[in-house]
This record gives structure tokens, C-alpha cells and sequence, in this order.
């Protein structure tokens, strides 16, 4: 691949000042199970390349699916038409500086590889899983799936770029319905989607998972005829699965840049947060401390360089609760002049690379989990998230989970259904009094993150422990 896109780069004759070629090869497969029996069993294959090419300070986008010579060099010619024709009305003016040369390789660790099992073995275990979680005749629907993606980028540009990304993943997920007459509930692991990692088959069947699909079936016909969460004032207890939705839409999309710059302001919405508020804004408590880190290994959205090779680095975007810099990529920050990350990202070779989170995570601080729960004298604890609902400018939401606890005297009591609670997003990060410490951080993921025009669908990752916020509202019934 190299070779070839060398020999294109050198080939184009056309008077730009910046040229780039980002190509793309994605292989997936998903398998679902529903009720023991399959329902799905596909597998995709994309190849293509975006070509973006800089003229006159702006910034113009083509892409094939072809990776042949003259493909490429027609999208070339096409995208500096285009930047050529919108350089008469920029906004900004853009400059090499931001694309800088970077040369380099990022491969995602893995042990098994992901055709080390059948699509047959696969299924196997996905029917095994359904029959399984199905502890009760109560249990009116099983559900079971697996999807893994191999995905390989070349990103090469005419200043001497050369970047080179494999990427393994596989996202599982399993859940059922319990009925009792009109009482109706779900219960899955860890929510909707949310077990995607990067790395092989060796995360398709967990050291656990025999226990923790059995507990699921369990606690679905547990809620059945749990009380109703009660509606007051209390201490709140989030696990690291809801953690992961309220990291995620109440810092991550309030602090895109493109989104405060009023980009995504015609779908996606705006947000609450100013661009002189970084390195001013309490965003939360002191104990408040999230960082961007595509770092992390195994976790779903790392990554060695962005999608225009900006190099990936853990940065502290909201730090001891001061918010410090934005989810921008090089031109945002420039547009801004706000300070960001490396994340420009897309979802395919055919979309430009836009703002988007990667991992974000609240770094762990102290206590156990046993700790945490005995110095609370009355609160809910709430598990794996069932429903959302945020405003465009990402200040008010209301979320409900699937399973909750009621805590008394410091011991986990009752079960509780249809546990939600509401706040604005500076109220309750203020109201942040207890982070976990590193037993209790646990990490996971999401590939349906979605953005821009065209839409965009990429993956995310956001890791946490357990957490405590005080006089939250909290209330029952279904949402």
C-alpha cells in the first residue's frame, strides 16, 4: 500500500499547498441470537480514500472507493476544486501548520486473533447465552450479540506523513425481558452496547461470563416485584456503567469545540459552555478530574494519531473541576484559539475527519467500593443505563437505569425499579463528593456516538469508577 500511495502523492499536479490521502480498509462481521435461535449472521468489506487538499487557507475533501491511480488523482483534482471555489468565503484561514508531518504505526493488542473462532463457534455460544439467561419461565425474551471489526488506515500527505493503524475490536452484548403481567422489565449487561474493547476473540467469553449471565436472567425476575425507586433528595451512587453515559454527555459533547464554535449547531445542537470559559469554568467539585487518553490499551476509541496525524496523548481536559482545554482537533484549536486534543476523527473513508470525543475517562482517587457504600447513611444506587434525554445545549438531562439498590445505614438493601434521577450538568458535577479508587474503575464503550452532516456513527470509550453525588433528585416510574 505504501508504494502505491507514494508513487500518487508524487503524481499530482495540482497547485495546492497542503495534499493528503487517508485510506481505508474495514472488515466486520455481526452475530445476533435472539431466543436461542439466530437472527443474524453478516459480514461487510469497505475500501476507499479520502483526499483533502489545502488552497488558499481552505480546506476541500473528495473521496473514492477506488484505490486505483487515476481514482485518486480525479478526487485530488475534485477536492481542490472545491477548496479552490470556497476559498473566496473562508472563515478562517488555514495553513500547513496544521498538518504537520508525523510518521509512525499504532496496532491494537490482542491475543486471539478474530477469525480464531467460526461464525458456527460464534453462534454456539450466543445460542448457549440465551439458554442460559432464561432462569425462569418469567423470562419472556433472551437476547445475545457479537460484532467484531478489523479495521487498517494508511494516512500518507505531500510534507512527508506517513502513519500506519490497525485496529481489532469486538463489542458483545446480552439482555433479557422479564413480564408479570403488566409489569414489564429489562435487565442486560451493563446497558445497551456497552462491552466494546479493543482486542481479539479472547474478550468473547470473560473469566465470569458463565456467573454474570446468570445474574442478569436473576435480577430481571428480581425487579419484577421490587419497590419503585422512591422520588427525594438523596445521595446518589453511580456505577462505572452509568458513569460511562453521564461522562459522555455531560462533559464530552458540552466541550467539542466545533460544537461551541456553533458548527453542529443545525443538528447536534450547541452548548452551555463558552469558549473563554477554559481554563476559567468550575465545571464540578475538586475531585472532578477527566482526561482524554486514546492511550489506554484495550480501551475502544485509543489510538496512536488521529485521522489527520495528529499525535494522540492523555491530556487533562477538565482538571481538579477546572475545565482546561476543549475536544478540538489542530483547526479548531486555531479557529478558537482554545487549546484541544488530537481528535479529528471519521467513521469511514468517506466522511472528513470532524471533532469527536475518544476516551474520555474520570480518573480514580480513593476508596473501595465496600468503603464508599458504608459511610452513606441513606442513598440509591443505580446500575446500567436504560434511557436519556439531554437539551441541545447538553445543561439538562434526566437518565434512568436498570437496576438499583437502596442504601440504609451504610449496607445495600432493597432492590428498586425504575430507578432515573435529573439535575443540570454544573449542579450536579458540583455535587461530586466521592470518587473510587483503581479496584472499582472499569472501563467500556460505545460505537454509536453520532455527529455531524452527513451523519457520523463512531466508536467512543469512557472509563470510571464508582462515584457519589449528594442531594440528587431522584424518582421511579418508567421513562
Amino acid at each position: 500500500m505504501w508504494s502505491e500511495l507514494r508513487k500518487t502523492i508524487a503524481s499530482f499536479d495540482i497547485p495546492a499547498d497542503w495534499i493528503g490521502i487517508r485510506a481505508v480498509k474495514e472488515t466486520s462481521t455481526t452475530r445476533l441470537v435472539r431466543d436461542a435461535l439466530p437472527q443474524v449472521n453478516g459480514k461487510s468489506f469497505t475500501v476507499g480514500a479520502m483526499l483533502e487538499v489545502l488552497v488558499n487557507g481552505c480546506l476541500g475533501y473528495a473521496a473514492t472507493n477506488s484505490l486505483e491511480l487515476s481514482s485518486l488523482q480525479a478526487a485530488a483534482q475534485t477536492a481542490y476544486n472545491q477548496a479552490l471555489a470556497a476559498s473566496e468565503w473562508w472563515i478562517h484561514p488555514f495553513r500547513e501548520s496544521e498538518r504537520p508531518k508525523v510518521v509512525g504505526e499504532y496496532k491494537s493488542p490482542f491475543i486471539e486473533s478474530l477469525d480464531s473462532l467460526s461464525p458456527g463457534e460464534i453462534n454456539d455460544l450466543l445460542v448457549r447465552i440465551c439458554q442460559t439467561l432464561k432462569v425462569d419461565d418469567k423470562i419472556v425474551q433472551t437476547i445475545a450479540s457479537a460484532s467484531t471489526t478489523e479495521k487498517e488506515s494508511w494516512f500518507v500527505s505531500s510534507n512527508g506523513s506517513e502513519v500506519y493503524q490497525k485496529i481489532l475490536s469486538i463489542g458483545t452484548h446480552y439482555g433479557v425481558t422479564a413480564q408479570d403481567g403488566a409489569i414489564v422489565q429489562q435487565r442486560s449487561n451493563n446497558g445497551s452496547q456497552a462491552n466494546c474493547y479493543q482486542g481479539g476473540l479472547e474478550l468473547l467469553q470473560q473469566e465470569n461470563l458463565w456467573h454474570r449471565v446468570r445474574q442478569i436472567g436473576e435480577q430481571a425476575v428480581e425487579l419484577l416485584t421490587a419497590e419503585e425507586c422512591p422520588t427525594t433528595r438523596t445521595n446518589l451512587v453511580l456505577a462505572p456503567d452509568q458513569m460511562m453515559l453521564q461522562i459522555h454527555e455531560s462533559v464530552g459533547h458540552p466541550i467539542e469545540i466545533d460544537r461551541i464554535l456553533g458548527d453542529e449547531r443545525n443538528y447536534a445542537g450547541g452548548s452551555f459552555v463558552n469558549k473563554n470559559d477554559f481554563g476559567n469554568l468550575v465545571y464540578g467539585s475538586p475531585l472532578m478530574n477527566i482526561t482524554f487518553d486514546p492511550t489506554v490499551p484495550g480501551e475502544f476509541a485509543s489510538y496512536g494519531f488521529d485521522d489527520t496525524g495528529a499525535v494522540a496523548t492523555k491530556e487533562y481536559l477538565v482538571k481538579e473541576g477546572v475545565l482546561q482545554r476543549g475536544l478540538g482537533s489542530l483547526e479548531s484549536q486555531v479557529r478558537a484559539g482554545v487549546a484541544g486534543v488530537a481528535c479529528a476523527r471519521a467513521s469511514s473513508w468517506n466522511r472528513p475527519a470532524i471533532d469527536r470525543m475518544a476516551n474520555l475517562n474520570l480518573e480514580p482517587l480513593n476508596g473501595t467500593f465496600e468503603d464508599i457504600i458504608a459511610g452513606i447513611e441513606h442513598g440509591v444506587y443505580m446500575e446500567s443505563n436504560r434511557s436519556w434525554s439531554i437539551d441541545d445545549r447538553r445543561y439538562k438531562f434526566q437518565f434512568g437505569c436498570e437496576y438499583a439498590k437502596l442504601i440504609e445505614n451504610g449496607k445495600l438493601t432493597k432492590t428498586l425499579r425504575n430507578p432515573n434521577y435529573r439535575a443540570t450538568t454544573p449542579e450536579f458535577w458540583h455535587s461530586l463528593i466521592k470518587v473510587g479508587d483503581a479496584t472499582n474503575w472499569q472501563m467500556y464503550g460505545t460505537p454509536y456516538c453520532g455527529k455531524g452532516e452527513p451523519n457520523q456513527a463512531i466508536s467512543v470509550g469512557h472509563g470510571s469508577p464508582v462515584c457519589v453525588f449528594a442531594n440528587v433528585e431522584v424518582f421511579g416510574g418508567g421513562v
